[in-house]
């Protein structure tokens, strides 16, 4: 019989506005005519869809505190295989959600491979990954009052 997971539902609401915010940002309707708020702001600017990254990133250090009071009873190897079997599909899931459809159709309706040469190694889902696995070996090893100096 399995054990009854909890769940943070505020935890949950707030990943599901963050999906839904880039949903709403990374599908204008017209790439012609976008709302100026949904645009990435220059260098020197802000705008909310500047939001996105930074709320996948506080959810996933969110999620992390929980995860750790029940790494308490663990070895030291069974966290670092979860932290790399984690931070591992992660990054192979943003990679080839990038990489995905695998191929390209020619102007002549021609199909070939999408060349992995062409394809973007470190994307949101990969940078989010690496900022997991880092942090969570990071607050394993360290504790938390060793982490504040970091």
């Amino acid at each position: 019989m399995e054990t009854k997971r909890n769940r943070y539902g505020a935890l949950d609401v707030f990943r599901g506005m963050a999906i839904v915010f880039m949903i709403i940002v990374n599908s204008p309707g017209s790439w012609s005519y976008v709302f100026r708020p949904l645009q990435h702001a220059a260098w020197h600017g802000f705008t909310p869809t500047d939001l996105v990254f930074p709320s996948f990133l506080f959810a996933v250090g969110a999620a992390l505190s929980f995860s750790m009071n029940k790494w308490a009873n663990w070895s030291n190897t069974e966290v670092l295989a979860k932290i790399l079997k984690r931070t591992v599909l992660l990054f192979l899931i943003g990679y080839l959600m990038y990489w995905f459809p695998f191929f390209r159709l020619g102007q002549d309706w021609s199909i070939s491979a999408f060349p992995i040469a062409e394809t973007r190694i470190f994307g949101v889902l990969q940078r989010i990954a690496l900022a997991y696995g880092l942090t969570a070996v990071l607050l394993h090893f360290l504790g938390a009052k060793q982490t504040y100096l970091v």
